[in-house]
């Protein structure tokens, strides 16, 4: 086995398309805010508030949920 293929072994066919899709998102999306510069900038004050649960919800954890990863910790001490 060669190491190209040692390399390529860890990818699978999802990962490889999620990697696509992620790549023509970007693509698109960068495409979008070149032609449409003046209307993402005027836009832009809005997506900060709109940005602001998203990173309640997922940057914080769920704050004390029962499937919390901060449940099970303990002080050493």
């Amino acid at each position: 086995m060669n190491s190209l293929q040692k390399s390529m072994q860890w990818l699978s066919r999802r990962s490889l398309n999620h990697i696509l899709l992620a790549g023509v998102v970007l693509a698109g999306g960068f495409i979008v805010v070149q032609r449409h510069q003046e209307h993402v900038v005027a836009f832009l004050p809005y997506l900060i508030f709109l940005l602001c649960p998203l990173m309640h919800i997922f940057m914080h954890g769920g704050h004390g949920a029962p499937n919390s990863r901060h449940q099970g910790e303990r002080e050493d001490g």
